[in-house]
C-alpha cells in the first residue's frame, strides 16, 4: 500500500524517540499498564504519534482492563489499515495508521459491552492526545 506520508528509516529514527520508533516502525509492544494514555479520560482526539493523522475520538474509548488504551471504533473506517499478523505463533489482526503505515496495536472481537464488539488495543506510545477545548 502506498502511504501519504513516507519517510526513510533515518528520518523516522530522528523524529521518534527510541520507544516510539520500536513500536511505530518495528511493531514492538509497550508493557501493559505503563502507557501514559491508559487513564486519559478527557474529551479529545487521539492521533498517530508518527504523522499526526486523526485515528480515534474519546467517545469511542473504554476501559477494557487489558493494560492498553482501548477503543471500539476508529474515527473513520479508513483511518486505520487492518492486516493479518501471524507473529508469536497465533493469528491476530494488526492495526496500522492508514496515513503512514505505522504500527498502532491490534484489534480483537472480544468486547461485547461495546456497540461494535471490537477492542482496538493501542499502544499509548503510538498515539498523541489532543484535548478538546
Amino acid at each position: 500500500m502506498a502511504y501519504k506520508v513516507t519517510k526513510s528509516d533515518e528520518e523516522w529514527r530522528s523524529e521518534l524517540s527510541p520507544d516510539e520508533y520500536a513500536v511505530l516502525r518495528q511493531a514492538a509492544t509497550e508493557r501493559p499498564w505503563t502507557g501514559e494514555l491508559l487513564d486519559e479520560n478527557r474529551e479529545g482526539v487521539y492521533r498517530c504519534k508518527a504523522c499526526g493523522a486523526e485515528l480515534f475520538r474519546s467517545e469511542a474509548k473504554f476501559d477494557s482492563h487489558c493494560g492498553w488504551p482501548s477503543f471500539y471504533i476508529p474515527t473513520e473506517q479508513d483511518a486505520v489499515q487492518l492486516l493479518k499478523d501471524h507473529s508469536l505463533g497465533m493469528e491476530r489482526i494488526e492495526v496500522l495508521c492508514s496515513n503512514c503505515g505505522s504500527h498502532l496495536g491490534h484489534v480483537f472481537d472480544d468486547a461485547p459491552q461495546t456497540p461494535t464488539g471490537d477492542r482496538f488495543c493501542m499502544n499509548s506510545v503510538s498515539l498523541s492526545f489532543e484535548p478538546r477545548d
